[in-house]
């Protein structure tokens, strides 16, 4: 189960960090949403590992500046990694979401979630992307495989 893991966090950095580029590329010609959420795809990714380490985390909509986005995809990357490598998954961790509210969830679990969310948003980004006239870029897990 680690190692699937592991491959997914990777397929997960890879993506995030063509994403970053692709931005960069077209940075004016892409809108403020796109921006918006690469940072909160990135933000998030940073917010469960902190959760799970406990250890201070960003805003979830906090805009880093453009230049620091592949360090924080890189330092998430390498964060992830740890955890998968030195944690017991089964391990449930209490936390507070960002409203207060308190929940109880598998370190599997919270993991899981992060890549999900990432995807989910890189595909909301290509969307931005494909109607500011930008080719988006294929990032299905199947094409990242081959």
């Amino acid at each position: 189960m680690k190692e699937k893991l592991i491959d997914l966090f990777e397929y997960t950095y890879h993506f995030n960090k063509e994403m970053i580029q692709i931005i960069s590329e077209n940075i004016t010609t892409v809108d403020e949403k796109t921006i918006s959420l690469i940072n909160h795809t990135l933000n998030a990714q940073q917010i469960w590992n902190s959760r799970i380490l406990d250890e201070k985390s960003f805003e979830v909509w906090q805009v880093n500046s453009f230049e620091s986005l592949d360090g924080i995809n890189h330092q998430n990357f390498l964060k992830s990694i740890d955890i998968i490598q030195n944690q017991d998954l089964d391990t449930r961790k209490e936390y507070h979401n960002s409203r207060g509210t308190k929940f109880e969830n598998s370190i599997f679990e919270m993991l899981f979630h992060a890549i999900n969310h990432s995807t989910y948003h890189r595909g909301q980004i290509n969307s931005l992307l494909k109607q500011n006239g930008i080719e988006p870029l294929l990032t299905d897990y199947i094409f990242y495989k081959r």
